[in-house]
């Protein structure tokens, strides 16, 4: 069984979830309150990345995999970041505009990352990556489901906070239900290298993390900005990144998508672990 057919709706409704929260005005707060989005979309799209491409070198992680990590760190923010976000007692507004803001922007910045990380170390070994492929992909999955999101919240507004009760509730057992099928099929691969790839992704959870609170901290955001900064930094958009590796349009590589799979579960296991710390120093 292909899981980019499991994949693939699981995104699309992701992405349409994400689209019924949203509204124009959304867009538009990277104006009225500049400082705190430009230093997460900095961490987002620039630190992250970076952290990633030094840790695929570091680890001397072979090129299915090198390639595979960047693309995890380069997709945008997990729409279970305001979730996050508020159980940490963060700023959810904030959280809601760095959503959509990064799955736009990702829409460019992915493939000129992507394709450069390919071209310095997947062609030698016949990886390759078909740039329209990705851009139709990322524009079909990613920017329409959100529109017609946006455009259902204001058309019917009502329905559509009845429909994201339903698809929010159901996001986290579906991608279960993927990394589960995709353990299945590759079990043997993840085994193998579950070791470097599990230190390797959760490596780069941390230094994201501790970096974006410090980045944060010297910008002198306040508590709840911070929050919801470290959650949005640390927080990657796992089902896009499958969907890239495993397409038949774009890699078409399940390989490739293994460490996105980690870095799902670990990604959880440490925020969580984050709210927790945080909820009990609010407590005491």
């Amino acid at each position: 069984m292909n899981t980019i057919w499991i994949v693939l709706p699981i995104l699309t409704l992701l992405m349409f979830d994400l689209g019924l929260t949203l509204r124009v005005e959304d867009f538009g707060k990277l104006f009225t309150r500049p400082k705190p989005i430009l230093i997460a979309l900095f961490g987002q799209l620039v630190l992250l990345p970076a952290i990633a491409l030094g840790l695929a070198w570091m680890f001397r992680l072979p090129p299915v995999f090198f390639i595979g990590l960047v693309l995890i760190a380069c997709c945008p923010g997990g729409s279970s970041s305001n979730i996050f976000s508020k159980l940490a007692g963060g700023d959810v507004a904030l959280s809601v505009t760095l959503t959509a803001l990064s799955s736009i922007i990702t829409l460019f910045t992915i493939p000129f990352i992507m394709s450069w990380a390919t071209q310095l170390v997947g062609e030698s070994v016949g990886i390759t990556l078909p740039v329209g492929n990705l851009i139709k992909q990322n524009l079909l999955l990613m920017l329409l489901p959100v529109i017609i999101g946006i455009a259902i919240h204001y058309l019917w507004p009502k329905g559509a906070g009845q429909i994201d009760k339903v698809l929010t509730k159901l996001a986290f057992p579906l991608l279960l239900i993927l990394i589960t099928v995709f353990y299945i099929q590759h079990h043997k691969t993840i085994l193998e290298n579950i070791g470097i790839l599990g230190l390797c992704v959760t490596a780069l959870i941390l230094i994201a993390i501790g970096c974006s609170s410090l980045l944060s901290r010297l910008m002198k955001n306040d508590a709840r900005q911070r929050r919801t900064i470290v959650i949005e930094v640390g927080m990657q958009n796992a089902a896009q990144a499958i969907a890239i590796a495993s397409s038949p349009f774009i890699f078409a590589n399940e390989e490739m998508a293994i460490p996105a799979i980690l870095y799902s579960l670990m990604m959880n296991i440490v925020l969580l672990t984050y709210v927790f710390i945080v909820r009990k120093k609010a407590a005491a």
